[in-house]
């Protein structure tokens, strides 16, 4: 085979033919990281870095700012003596029988310990954690963006999957089911209480688990930290102080529903104080004020039991973390019938697609128009990193593309790269909002039975704002770039 290789870093290029000495000095420095390809120049099949010999030793890239009590601390010193590669005869260094553990035992406590506060320190909303043949690849999710950030030798994996488990709850001698369970712990310099749900699932090479943060200290859920324009929060505002009714949240997986109806009950609770109760599943946030019961994964308790038994115990707000399925819905439709608020989220890619999915469910056109108050579609976009943004003018074709022709030649932004964000040019994200009340003329459009399209264009003609004209007014104003919208599916 021969000694010149390929590679990838994701920025759709391909570089390259060098020698494998050159890719080891590369991963060795950080700049070639774990999940990035390679091939050989002899072979078209691409293969992940950590996998090929000679560069199973791959490391990601040093972190831009750390102090040195932290470079002290280091993952590495916490795996002591695994890793290494083996002297016997045969096999190659990546395969499993090359890792060996040390006679000094790793302490898996404290390599728990720096793995979240890494990803706390970052950001991030997931940990991942995936054993693949002969490593563990440890990769975060931060803004939405999956990153790598550390390899370990598979031979840590049962410990530390262990030592998750058991501050989750699991069951440790269980291996072959998926599990679920959650703890909190205290991350930060200021030592903040972080609320961490976990889920461990079973794979060909091994039990893999990811673990998503939530922060337990919701005095950042309110209205005006979601990124809504004023008229777009001054519309939710008001939906939100009604005594009866239905507002329902759309948007896809991740794109921040959950994080609106908390800050919906919490706007509430301010302005007009009242008995909240909520269904969910899971509970992701602690509200004071609010009670919140969690669906029993073992049907003990289900949506439908829980509605139920929730209208005899005399709420003014009732919120439903989703509505699923007709006997959801029905219940929904019923209590916001009866003298209820009613908050809730279902899947559409769109506002006006909230009527219609409701219908679809068997939910009569009349009931959904007597109850339904106010649509609203949501997506998340990242945010720019105001320190190291860059100006620049925008294009004829680009400015037809979000839909304002006479915007070209404004000034947007692009992303630069600073110690602040980490180098990725972006820090947070932003909500992309679109408000959909339902005034007399669309109440009656929806008993005649009208179509997502025709409710499209009846909200077009009262002027209500798009999530396409949403995302274009954030473009304008420099909190986010073109290319970050143009992978937003509203265009």
């Amino acid at each position: 085979m021969s000694d010149q290789w390929f590679f990838e870093i994701g920025d759709g290029n391909t570089y390259g033919p060098y020698p494998l000495e050159k890719l080891q000095k590369w991963a060795a420095s950080g700049n070639l990281m774990p999940t990035h390809r390679v091939r050989s120049a002899d072979s078209e099949e691409w293969i992940i870095a950590a996998y090929v010999p000679g560069l199973e030793l791959t490391t990601t890239a040093p972190e831009l700012h750390r102090s040195k009590e932290q470079e002290t601390k280091s993952i590495a010193s916490f795996v002591r003596g695994l890793g290494k590669k083996s002297k016997s005869k045969g096999g190659a260094a990546g395969d499993n029988d090359s890792l060996q553990v040390s006679s000094e035992p790793p302490d898996i406590v404290s390599l728990c310990d720096e793995l979240l506060e890494i990803s706390f320190r970052r950001g991030a909303s997931d940990l991942h954690i995936d054993p693949e043949k002969s490593v563990v690849l440890v990769q975060l999710r931060v803004d939405g963006i999956l990153e790598p950030l550390r390899k370990l030798p598979k031979s840590v994996l049962g410990p530390l999957i262990g030592r998750l488990k058991v501050l989750s709850g699991m069951d440790i001698a269980e291996r072959r089911l998926p599990q679920d369970g959650r703890f909190v712990a205290e991350l930060g310099a200021d030592r903040r209480k972080i609320h961490i749900r976990s889920a461990c699932l079973p794979t060909t090479h091994g039990e893999r688990i990811t673990l998503r943060l939530l922060a337990l200290e919701t005095e950042q859920l309110t209205l005006n930290r979601l990124g809504m324009s004023e008229s777009a929060m001054k519309t939710f505002a008001q939906h939100t102080g009604q005594k009866q009714g239905m507002v329902l949240l759309t948007g896809p997986t991740g794109s921040g529903k959950s994080t609106t109806l908390y800050a919906a009950l919490r706007h509430r609770l301010a302005h007009h104080p009242g008995r909240i109760i909520t269904v969910e599943d899971p509970v992701e946030f602690d509200v004071v004020g609010v009670a919140q019961a969690e669906i029993d994964p073992g049907d003990k308790l289900s949506f439908n039991s829980a509605l139920r038994s929730i209208l005899r115990s005399d709420p003014d707000v009732i919120m439903i973390g989703e509505i699923r399925d007709f006997d959801s819905a029905d219940i929904a439709v019923k209590a916001a019938l009866t003298g209820h608020l009613v908050f809730s989220s279902l899947h559409t890619n769109s506002a006006s697609g909230v009527i219609t999915r409701l219908v679809d469910m068997g939910i009569k056109p009349y009931q959904v128009a007597a109850t339904l108050r106010l649509c609203v579609a949501q997506r998340l976009i990242r945010q720019l990193c105001t320190e190291c943004r860059r100006p620049r003018k925008l294009s004829h074709a680009e400015a037809k593309v979000i839909g304002q022709p006479n915007a070209a030649g404004s000034t947007v932004y692009e992303p630069g790269g600073c110690k602040k964000c980490n180098g990725r040019g972006y820090r947070g994200r932003i909500g992309l909002f679109e408000m959909l009340p339902i005034d007399e003329g669309l109440a009656r459009q929806i008993v005649e039975g009208c179509d997502e399209g025709a409710i499209s264009r009846y909200a077009r003609s009262k002027g209500i704002l798009t999530l396409q004209d949403d995302a274009a007014l954030k473009l304008l104003a420099g909190a986010t770039s073109f290319s970050e919208l143009v992978t937003v599916s509203v265009w």
